[in-house]
């Protein structure tokens, strides 16, 4: 079975977790939050962040994060290495 089938979001709203810009950010801070709710109860939350950190760009919340939260994931993933070398 795919990770994927055993998704929490699989019963709930898929508009939850893509909030909409042209929504006011109070509205939009509130999506989010509820779709990570959702999220923190999910068995494959951490299959999901993995998928969603190798994706790269991808709009939506994913493994309980959003785009900006994953971006920032992988600019301290792609940063450790030179801190590794340059402090050896």
């Amino acid at each position: 079975m795919n990770w994927r089938d055993r998704g929490l979001c699989l019963r709930e709203d898929p508009d939850l977790f893509f909030p909409i810009g042209t929504i006011n950010s109070a509205q939009v801070a509130i999506q989010t939050d509820e779709a990570k709710a959702v999220c923190r109860h999910c068995p494959v939350t951490e299959q999901c962040l993995a998928w969603a950190v190798d994706a790269g760009p991808i709009e939506g919340i994913w493994g309980g994060t959003t785009e900006g939260e994953r971006r920032a994931m992988r600019r301290r993933e792609v940063c450790r290495p030179a801190e590794t070398e340059s402090a050896a």
